[in-house]
């Protein structure tokens, strides 16, 4: 069955067409990139797989499982709005909405979903989707966070630590309000096991933010591209330039959210719970 091109999933905070998408995805994939990576590499992913990406956003990802599947693989890579995918032998993007159109069944080797279930109300449901696109013996990786534990530690001065909490507290209420499961990061392993997957593996990974850090930066650019929505949360455009000018200062340093890194597979029998 083929993936249609049809869906356009509402709500979703960090709009493709934003001015500054380009940015989130450039940061996003500097901070995470070489987790993700390094965890795909794990799975043995190689010549003549057939993958799938949903939600593959900037495409580095997407880009890389098509190098390394090359010649004979292949890699599909699906958003719903992929304009911003690049387009490489052995890579078929197609704008789709997971929530709601088809996915072929019994179909990939690798399925890959990063920082995608938490943006949706219906992410038990699309999960059990992507284990059903697995061939038996095919392996899904979802890569999520935790946003309930990224604390500073040092900050210029008091207000800045209270500019920065504040600053956490209203993205943290902007997405609950679009749907968003902060802490789904340290539930995806029981959701894949309970989804009927085995050999459950799930790997967390903080990070240190520091002044010019990629995962601080996009930070900075989050001020930018939720601006509106962060101000109807409660902070000002005061405020944002505060937190901005406390995040690059040399001084600063904060934790990161975690990022929980988990991989199941089908069983080759097929079956599930």
């Amino acid at each position: 069955m083929p993936v249609t091109d049809t869906g356009e999933q509402a709500g979703y905070v960090f709009d493709n067409d934003n001015a500054h998408s380009g940015g989130h995805h450039r940061f996003l994939a500097s901070a995470h990139d070489p987790m993700t990576i390094a965890r795909l590499a794990e799975t043995g992913v190689g010549s003549g797989w057939r993958c799938l990406e949903v939600g593959a956003g900037g495409g580095s990802v997407a880009v890389w499982l098509a190098e390394r599947v090359a010649p004979t693989g292949s890699v599909l890579a699906t958003d719903v709005k992929p304009q911003r995918i690049p387009r490489r032998p052995g890579l078929t993007v197609v704008r789709h909405d997971v929530t709601s159109d088809p996915l072929p069944e019994s179909e990939f080797d690798l399925v890959v979903a990063r920082l995608v279930l938490r943006h949706l109300p219906q992410r038990i449901e699309v999960l059990g989707r992507l284990v059903r696109a697995l061939k038996p013996g095919g392996l899904l990786q979802i890569d999520e966070f935790d946003t309930s534990y990224e604390p500073p530690l040092v900050t210029p001065d008091e207000r800045s630590r209270q500019v920065y909490e504040d600053f956490i507290a209203a993205k943290d209420a902007v997405m609950r309000a679009a749907g968003v499961e902060p802490a789904f990061g340290r539930h995806v392993a029981a959701a894949m096991r309970d989804a009927g997957l085995v050999d459950i593996d799930p790997r967390p990974f903080i990070q240190l933010r520091r002044a010019g850090s990629a995962d601080l930066e996009q930070l900075v650019n989050h001020t930018f591209h939720l601006g509106d929505a962060l101000v109807a949360a409660g902070m000002t455009d005061e405020r944002l330039a505060e937190v901005r000018s406390a995040m690059r200062d040399p001084s600063f340093l904060a934790a990161s959210s975690v990022m929980y890194s988990v991989h199941g597979t089908r069983p080759l029998d097929g079956a599930f719970r």
